[in-house]
């Protein structure tokens, strides 16, 4: 297991953390020094980040110490990789508290041990990088060795390496479909904008997400295999067009599919909520295995407040697998965090929690409030809130629902620093699993496959279409294994 930095640790100390945005990147300042030949030895040899970039500005300098690949935002655009001394880089409030101290020095911490590796180009959109081999398959967490290059730092203070030896990449070690403990198994899992036209080949480019029917059936397909693959009895999902549940709709093709992917007894089904839930372009959906769990009443939706208008209507279903105790699961997908028309308390508060906190955390409440009431008329409070919330681990919508008694499945299960997501060369969970006292008694294990948020976007469907579960979304899915 890789040390901790001792900052690290000192932060979840102040923090008092006990788990481990999406604005968009900042973009380059201009860099006026051509690219480095591969030419010449390098006069420098460092073993550590220094203390201060600018002093070695100009030097050719070799990198003793391993890096880690901790971010992939930028090759496309400006011939960058996000890297680290030390390891991965992480989102400072999935590990403290906005505005703690904790937060502050993780924040620093990044800093120090961030890196850009460069290709000495001001060119947008360069195409081929010249320190890649061609075809290059890069994956967040991948470690590189003896990089060499140009430091150049810009006016922001920024470090940049332009690479002048081509980067020599590890062997692609990818993670095998996690094996989590108990009988009975709970998926979820932010699809990245689901939408099938209109159900009968046309309707392309979609509001959202496949621009051609050949782009849909490749979506498709991915979403398939990653589904199938987790062997979930329910699964939550999000970012699902929202058109309805008739034979043409996006969760019924969906399931249409699932279901000839598995052949002989397939039993995937879906809760059919009657409407929408809710007028946004997309929704959450509930999926089933008939065979292995038997909903229990009818679905229960929350239309008021934020939900609908910015954040998207959660949908609980109660389930009973055999003769175990029913549960329930509500699917959820709060509002994101960009700041299209946000304003006053929803504007950005620069405490790294992004625009439309306030709403998210006025769902949180709302959402607790309303599960109270027992809205599926079970008679039971064990029940499980899984999806999207676009809020990383410490940031204010996750903790008041922690105040109000819900646990992080992962902190249960005891697994250390899970992530789903990547952004801007930060790893962190935008997605998360919490759970009922009730539920958490009967918690066995709890993962995540990373088949996303680790693997370059040029792998998805769009664009290189890489064979298989990788990138079939931005978000990696989750997976918990219960006792029924």
């Amino acid at each position: 297991m890789r040390r901790i930095p001792l900052v690290f640790a000192l932060a979840l100390a102040l923090s008092g953390a006990v788990h481990a945005q999406a604005p968009a990147p900042a973009q380059p300042q201009p860099r006026t020094a051509p690219p480095a030949t591969t030419a010449g030895t390098a006069s420098i040899t460092l073993a550590a980040p220094p203390a201060d970039w600018r002093t070695l500005d100009g030097q050719h300098v070799r990198i003793a110490a391993p890096l880690t690949l901790a971010g992939t935002d930028g090759l496309d655009r400006f011939g960058e990789l996000t890297v680290a001394f030390d390891g991965r880089l992480w989102q400072p409030s999935e590990v403290a508290a906005p505005r703690s101290a904790g937060h502050s020095q993780i924040a620093a911490d990044n800093a120090h041990r961030r890196l850009l590796l460069d290709d000495g180009s001001d060119a947008r959109d360069p195409g081929p990088v010249a320190y890649l081999p061609s075809g290059a398959t890069l994956r967040t967490g991948m470690v590189l060795r003896n990089v060499e290059g140009i430091v150049r730092v810009d006016a922001k203070g920024t470090p940049r390496l332009q690479v002048t030896r081509p980067l020599v990449l590890p062997t692609l070690d990818r993670p095998a479909v996690p094996v989590v403990p108990g009988n009975l198994h709970v998926a979820a899992f932010n699809l990245e904008n689901f939408f099938n036209g209109d159900g009968q080949g046309g309707g392309f480019p979609t509001l959202r997400g496949a621009r051609t029917l050949a782009e849909h059936q490749a979506q498709k397909a991915k979403l398939v295999t990653t589904i199938n693959a987790l062997g979930a009895d329910v699964a939550a999902l999000m970012e699902l067009e929202n058109d309805g549940y008739g034979p043409q709709s996006a969760i019924a093709q969906l399931v249409d599919a699932l279901n000839a992917a598995r052949g002989a007894g397939a039993d995937w089904r879906f809760i059919d909520a009657g409407k929408g839930p809710g007028e946004n372009p997309i929704r959450v959906g509930i999926l089933y295995r008939a065979s292995r769990v038997t909903p229990v009443g009818a679905p229960a939706t929350l239309e008021q407040g934020p939900f609908g208008p910015h954040s998207r209507v959660p949908l609980a279903q109660a389930f009973r697998a055999g003769k175990g105790a029913p549960f329930v699961v509500v699917a959820n997908h709060f509002k994101s965090k960009g700041c299209s028309e946000a304003t006053g308390a929803d504007a950005d508060q620069k405490d790294d929690q992004a625009c439309w906190n306030a709403t998210r955390v006025e769902s949180a409440r709302l959402l607790d409030q309303w599960l109270r009431t027992d809205p599926t008329g079970i008679g039971s409070s064990d029940a499980v809130l899984l999806g999207d919330f676009n809020a990383y681990a410490m940031e204010d919508p996750i903790r008041t629902l922690h105040d109000a008694g819900w646990r992080d499945a992962f902190a249960v299960a005891k697994v250390e620093r899970p992530y789903s997501y990547v952004y801007n060369g930060m790893s962190g969970r935008l997605d998360h699993a919490l759970l009922s006292p009730g539920m958490a008694a009967r918690l066995r294990g709890a993962a995540e496959w990373h088949t996303n948020a680790d693997e370059a976007d040029d792998l998805g469907y769009r664009d290189r279409n890489e064979p298989g579960p990788w990138r079939s979304s931005d978000h990696d899915p989750l997976l918990l294994g219960f006792d029924r």
